[in-house]
């Protein structure tokens, strides 16, 4: 992919939203050393399978919305993502993203401040976050489905949405939720691994509530 390419997932994105995601792609990299943001056996595949895998999430959420909440933000896939799109088509909207870990928050904020983006990184463990009241709930290789949908049911509004990846393992996982939570799922093809899932959860609630 060049410069003078300015799609990304299928999504057509302005010139300043793909330099910016360069930026954050050579951060990415300039990291990596020191805390292991992603696999070092990635960073060569890095654009297609971490940004542009993240990228796909964003035309999912329903718009406008006012407060994206990311967990579990680790490298800032999908959360820094979805703010540097945020920056350019949802300006008014912020970004909040949950990582535990100390440096890769630290990370974070770099990120967050060297591409003036509206994000603040929470440095602390999800279930002991105050509930956010989220429009959108995102999150990307962090826990099995029922397991997200508990952290992110605290967290969402009543009428937000979740959006989630999920690999091959996608229906497997969607039956073992339905065990303990009900909820309203939309899913999609993901652009860059034929057998993965992307998942939009809404009304969700407790089984037997």
């Amino acid at each position: 992919m060049t410069l003078a390419d300015q799609t990304i997932a299928g999504i057509n994105v302005s010139r300043e939203t793909y330099d910016d995601l360069l930026v954050f792609r050579d951060l990415v990299i300039k990291w990596t050393p020191k805390i292991n943001l992603i696999a070092p056996s990635t960073v060569p595949d890095l654009w297609e399978r971490h940004i542009v895998d993240s990228a796909q999430l964003y035309p999912l959420a329903s718009e406008p919305f006012a407060h994206w909440l990311d967990l579990g933000s680790g490298g800032g896939f999908p959360g820094i993502v979805m703010a540097i799109f945020g920056k350019r088509y949802a300006p008014d909207a912020k970004f909040t993203l949950i990582e535990s870990d100390q440096r890769k928050a630290t990370f974070l904020r770099t990120a967050a401040r060297d591409l003036a983006l509206n994000a603040t990184v929470l440095s602390e463990r999800i279930d002991q976050v105050a509930p956010q009241e989220a429009d959108i709930v995102s999150a990307r290789a962090l826990a099995p489905l029922s397991a997200l949908i508990e952290m992110t049911s605290r967290h969402l509004k009543s009428d937000g949405r979740a959006l989630f990846h999920k690999g091959k393992g996608a229906a497997a996982e969607i039956a073992d939720a339905r065990r303990n939570w009900s909820f309203a799922l939309e899913q999609h093809d993901s652009f860059t691994d034929p057998a993965a899932r992307l998942l939009i959860i809404q009304r969700i609630s407790r089984v037997g509530d």
